[in-house]
């Protein structure tokens, strides 16, 4: 301003984004559909020094578990538990005004910062999925038809025991927006606990699920009635492990487009008040799903209640000054303080250009350049600018 020095105010700093670990959400799909991310600019500054407004940060929720890397395969975080974060992209910061470059030597400076560009880079996300709903019962009994039903896994199934060596993975998103994983176990048989058949390889994957639904086999070719079938299951997995008893579960009925087709093996019909189902005919599926995001709710709002909140929070180290040489035999200047340096609006400006070469050699880059071996008349590139080397300047 005539008379009145510089007033140019400074940009607004760009938002970050950041991937932080949730219990609520149970799976990757959301960046299948929507795979970019971004956070919004700062705001321009103004004059009569008003500073812009900077912009928002973006938190991107994603399952617990969640690893993160780069395109070249580096493990870059591992988001174990809720609240963990990281920060994946960093925004630009706001380049500042001519005010700021107000000194007693320079009483009228003619030239301003840029704004930074943010962060950009592609990442590569996978999952350890952790069962939210874990299905268990005797081989045979619907396991794997239930939950192709119920979700889009596409398990082997077919009419005899031990279809499922492997648990099927499956994940079921409600209208209300409830998402979670159910695993269809492989099916249980007496004495799995104490390592018949393949007992123990199958109660593991039961460990960490939040919640389990027992399935019971109504059907006439079962060998026991279902309160029976119960209490054999219910007592494997306490012999197993004592706190699988304490998980919250759902007794449901299953086979049910069977029931009553035949007399029963086991001899006599013994009722079945619970909740029936069938995978065939989609007979109480919507109830059998509610009541499974019901169970899932309450289990993550308790570990919400009981768990450290103490979280992680991963930050990418700052990295200094490097020099590289480039394959034209000129070299590259590389790190975010030495391109900020010369991110000013005029470089063809005497100010600007004298501000731009004390502020490379106050963090070191003329010592850096010539513990690199760069030579009187080499090309030096810093960001998009390209400077002569010149001993008397950077030396």
């Amino acid at each position: 301003m005539a008379k009145g020095g510089p007033d140019g105010g400074d940009g607004g700093d760009g938002g970050d984004v950041w991937l932080r670990a949730d219990n609520n959400v149970a799976s990757l799909l959301a960046f299948r559909d929507h795979p970019h991310r971004r956070a919004t600019s700062g705001v321009h500054g103004q004059g009569k020094k008003k500073h812009g407004a900077g912009g928002d940060d973006l938190v991107v929720p994603v399952p617990e578990g969640t690893t993160v890397y780069s395109q070249d395969g580096e493990l870059l975080a591992d988001l174990v538990a809720t609240g963990d974060r990281w920060l994946a992209a960093q925004g630009g910061q706001g380049g500042r005004g001519n005010a700021r470059f107000l000194s007693n030597r320079r009483r009228a400076p003619a030239f301003a910062e840029q704004g930074e560009e943010g962060q950009e880079r592609w990442l590569r996300l996978e999952l350890r999925l952790m069962a939210d709903v874990a299905l268990v019962g005797f081989p045979n009994v619907g396991k794997s038809t239930l939950i192709s039903r119920v979700s889009a896994a596409k398990p082997k199934i077919a009419d005899y025991p031990f279809t499922t060596l492997e648990p099927n993975l499956g994940v079921v998103r409600t209208d209300d927006d409830v998402e979670f994983v159910v695993a269809d176990i492989p099916g249980l048989i007496e004495g799995a606990s104490e390592g018949k058949g393949l007992g123990h390889q199958f109660l593991r994957h039961i460990e960490r699920a939040r919640a389990l639904v027992v399935l019971l086999d109504l059907s006439p070719m079962a060998e026991m009635a279902p309160a029976a079938q119960a209490d054999v299951l219910l007592r494997e997995l306490g012999d197993y492990q004592a706190d699988l008893l304490d998980r919250p579960r759902l007794l449901i009925g299953s086979r049910a487009d069977l029931e009553g087709t035949g007399d029963p093996v086991y001899g006599e019909t013994e009722p079945f008040d619970g909740l029936r189902v069938s995978g065939v005919t989609g007979l109480g599926l919507a109830q059998l799903v509610g009541g499974m995001a019901t169970l899932v709710t309450e289990a993550r709002t308790h570990e919400d209640a009981t768990r450290d909140h103490a979280f992680v929070v991963h930050r990418p180290e700052q990295e200094g000054v490097r020099i590289e040489r480039n394959d034209d035999a000129s070299w590259q200047v590389i790190g975010r303080q030495a391109e900020r340096a010369v991110a000013l609006s005029d470089l063809t400006n005497a100010d600007a250009l004298e501000y731009a070469q004390y502020r490379l050699k106050k963090m070191g880059v003329d010592r850096a350049l010539a513990r690199a071996g760069v030579t009187e008349g080499d090309i030096v590139h810093i960001a998009s600018m390209s400077f002569v080397y010149e001993t008397d300047v950077f030396g």
